[in-house]
C-alpha cells in the first residue's frame, strides 16, 4: 500500500504512531482521500467518516463513493447525515453541523493552501494573534505540511475516484473568493507563491500564542487586581480563556467585549454585557462570569477554577 509517492510525503505529515486508531473526515475530495490513503500508508487503523449535509441533489450517493474507497484502502467507514437548511450563513452553519457530528478528535485533510486561506479569512474577520496562527499543526491537521497539488497528485496516482463539490467553485462563499481571487492577486503582487509564506508565519504565530497562553494561565481571571495589573496582552488572554470556559465554545470574545471586562476589572464599571447574553459582574474584588440572562438576585453565576 505504501506507494513511492505516499512514502515521499509521509515524513512531512503529523500522524500518530503506527497501529494507532484515527478518525478521518472524508468528503470524497482529493485532499480527504489523500488523508485516508496516507493514514493507511502510515500503518494506522483508519476509519473514514463521511457527512452528508443533504444540500445537493444526489449528495447521498457520495457516501457510496467514500465507502468503496475506504474498503479498497482497508479502512473502516461511517456514514453520517446532518440537516442544514438553506439560508443565511450556510457555510458556517454547515461547518458547525459537520463538526458537531464528527468525532471530537477527527483528522482533516487541510493542506498548507487551506492554512493560507484560513489565515486570510481570519484576517478579514478581524481576528488577532490566535486567528492569524490558523489551524494548529498536529494529528488533527496532519497534512498542513503538504500542498494541495501534492494531495491531488497522490489521489490521481492511486486512481481514487474523486467527488467534485460544485460549491467549491461558487463565489457566494468567501473562502472560494480568497482561494480563486485574493491569493492569486496577492501572489502576483508579491511575485512569489504566498501559500507557504503565510503558512510559515502561522506556525511562528502559533508558537508565540502557545507561550502567551501558558503565561496567561497563571493569572486568576476572577481577580480584578491581577487582571488590572497584568500586561494587557496577558490580561486579554486570561479573560478570553475564562469566558470560553464558562460561556461555552464558538469564537473567543471579540476585542470590544474583552475590553469591557477589563474595564470592570479596573473598577471603571461594575458589570458588562457579553455576546450571547452573558455578563461579567464585579463584587468584592472578584469577577463573576455569568452565562445566559443575568438575574440581579439569586441568578446563576460561575467563575473559572
Amino acid at each position: 500500500m505504501l506507494s513511492g509517492r505516499a512514502a515521499a510525503l509521509l515524513p512531512r505529515c503529523d500522524f500518530p504512531p503506527r497501529d494507532t486508531a484515527i478518525a478521518c473526515a472524508v468528503s470524497g475530495g482529493p485532499d480527504s482521500l489523500a488523508l485516508l490513503a496516507l493514514a493507511r500508508a502510515a500503518g494506522l487503523e483508519a476509519t473514514a467518516y463521511h457527512v452528508d449535509h443533504g444540500l445537493r441533489p444526489g449528495s447521498e450517493h457520495e457516501a457510496d463513493v467514500v465507502r468503496a474507497q475506504a474498503a479498497a484502502l482497508g479502512a473502516g467507514f461511517v456514514a453520517l447525515r446532518v440537516e442544514c437548511a438553506p439560508g443565511p450563513n450556510l457555510e458556517a452553519r454547515a461547518r458547525a453541523a459537520r463538526y458537531g457530528a464528527l468525532p471530537p478528535d477527527v483528522a482533516t485533510g487541510h493542506t498548507a493552501d487551506d492554512q493560507a486561506e484560513t489565515v486570510l479569512l481570519n484576517l478579514l474577520r478581524g481576528a488577532a494573534g490566535d486567528g492569524l496562527a490558523g489551524m494548529r499543526a498536529g494529528t488533527r491537521h496532519p497534512l498542513l505540511g503538504l500542498r494541495r497539488r501534492e494531495t491531488e497528485a497522490l489521489a490521481h496516482s492511486l486512481d481514487l475516484p474523486v467527488v467534485h463539490d460544485p460549491s467549491n467553485d461558487s463565489p457566494a462563499h468567501r473562502r472560494n473568493r480568497v482561494r480563486h481571487e485574493l491569493l492569486p492577486l496577492a501572489a502576483a503582487i508579491a511575485g512569489r507563491d504566498l501559500a507557504p509564506v503565510i503558512a510559515r508565519q502561522a506556525r511562528l504565530l502559533a508558537d508565540e500564542s502557545a507561550l502567551l497562553d501558558a503565561l496567561a494561565a497563571e493569572l486568576d481571571a476572577c481577580s480584578a487586581a491581577e487582571l488590572a495589573s497584568a500586561p494587557a496582552p496577558l490580561a486579554r488572554r486570561a479573560v478570553r480563556r475564562a469566558a470560553r470556559a464558562v460561556l461555552g465554545g464558538g469564537h473567543p470574545l471579540d476585542a470590544a467585549a474583552t475590553e469591557r471586562v477589563l474595564a470592570v476589572a479596573r473598577g471603571e464599571s461594575v458589570a458588562c454585557q457579553l455576546p450571547g447574553g452573558g455578563r461579567v459582574a464585579r463584587s468584592r474584588g472578584r469577577l463573576f462570569y455569568v452565562p445566559g440572562p443575568f438575574l440581579a438576585a439569586g441568578g446563576p453565576s460561575a467563575a473559572p477554577e
